[in-house]
């Protein structure tokens, strides 16, 4: 697994499991007993033991990978145990107390699941996403610490002008990045800025849900796919008889929760969701060919209409290695933004996102600049991210 941090305190908690893990048989196919919906962890089990040590390390994420020993990511970087590697049963001895019976049958079925879990113990009561799946026919996590509080948009160092994206009272936000680019969190920021802000009804549909907001000025109800129903597009034809003026969908990911999500903008909603996409002219084509290619004229249509903002992001490791900050594009759909979309002209979006600055939109190289000329990132990491390098580098000139 390439040279990593070593960890004492890790190195020590991994020997002890290993040698006090009881004998556990393989997990192919291997029939689970039901178990609660939502599991909870305890002081006194062995996973509270390794997630309380990830949590006092600060650590973001801990690979459980058989044939290899545990391995957290710290500001970024990996840090593994020089212990014995865990194998399969270990795993399983870890997990199986704690996953719900739908993540075993959707591990069955598909391959993979991903569920939450609530720990409490020494570490005090904290929520970690897992993601449970196999990988050479074994089977493995990755379980990434979710945190305690609504983040802030100035917390995680994104432009203010994010904020003006949630009150307009309907169409469609959308959040881009690729994976780990924090754009759950970024989601997560906006619904807390409504929250503080707007008497609203908000609903979130999530796999799972990561951050739990309290009511403040709205009331935001949180819908678990999985456990509260039994897909994106079943709950949020639910929610739209809920009465809700806000709809956080996860992640737009078939045609059916693409086609009502844009249908629910168009229609006096407010409607926040990501994409898996690098930029805006990648998420336009991303919802359009969704589509058969009959109706893709009729969606251009539609998402002209429906279409808000598009913020693409991108974290970026500081310059001192410790930590990781965004990168923002910002795209607001203005008439010729709109106009460009009806005619299948993307390509030209990066050059009215140029020309629209003093509106309020940000070029990802502006971006980039702005924190090379901080001294936040390094010219290297910018360039090695710039989809245009030479107006990185006239921009830092100027």
């Amino acid at each position: 697994m390439g040279t990593f941090m070593r960890d004492d305190e890790l190195d020590a908690l991994v020997r002890e499991l290993n040698r006090d893990a009881p004998e556990a048989g393989s997990a192919g196919g291997a029939a689970v007993p039901a178990r609660p919906a939502r599991a909870e962890v305890v002081a006194g089990d062995a996973l509270e033991a390794v997630l309380g040590l990830v949590l006092r390390r600060d650590a973001s994420d801990l690979l459980l990978v058989p044939g290899a020993p545990p391995v957290m990511r710290v500001a970024g970087q990996l840090a593994a145990a020089e212990a014995p590697p865990l194998d399969e049963g270990e795993i399983r001895e870890l997990l199986a107390p704690h996953v719900p019976g739908p993540a075993w049958l959707a591990l069955q079925q598909g391959g993979a699941a991903d569920f939450s879990l609530r720990v409490s113990g020494s570490s005090g009561a904290f929520r970690v996403r897992v993601n449970l799946h196999r990988q050479r026919g074994r089977l493995a996590a990755a379980v990434r610490v979710l945190p305690r509080q609504i983040p802030t948009l100035a917390g995680l160092g994104l432009p203010p002008a994010l904020a003006e994206l949630v009150k307009p009272a309907r169409g469609l936000v959308l959040v881009c990045g690729p994976t780990g680019a924090g754009k759950t969190s970024t989601l997560a920021a906006l619904v807390g800025e409504i929250n503080r802000t707007r008497s609203c009804h908000v609903v979130t549909i999530e796999e799972p849900i990561e951050y739990e907001h309290p009511n403040g000025r709205s009331i935001v109800e949180q819908v678990e796919v999985g456990s509260d129903a039994p897909s994106f597009a079943a709950a949020l034809k639910a929610a739209l008889r809920q009465d809700p003026d806000v709809l956080l969908v996860g992640e737009m990911r078939d045609l059916e929760t693409i086609a009502i999500a844009l249908t629910a903008a168009e229609t006096g909603h407010l409607v926040l969701s990501t994409l898996h996409t690098a930029d805006a002219a990648q998420a336009i084509h991303r919802i359009v060919d969704v589509f058969p290619a009959a109706q893709q004229g009729q969606i251009r249509q539609q998402l002209a209409l429906a279409l808000a903002a598009v913020v693409s992001q991108q974290l970026i490791p500081t310059a001192n290695r410790r930590g990781r900050v965004p990168a923002v594009e910002l795209l607001l759909a203005n008439p010729a933004v709109r106009q460009h979309i009806r005619k299948d002209r993307v390509e030209n979006l990066g050059t009215e996102i140029t020309l629209g600055k003093r509106a309020g939109m940000i070029a990802l190289e502006e971006s980039l600049a702005r924190l090379v000329r901080a001294g936040t990132i390094t010219l290297e990491e910018a360039q090695l991210r710039a989809p245009r390098i030479e107006e990185l580098e006239s921009l830092l000139r100027g």
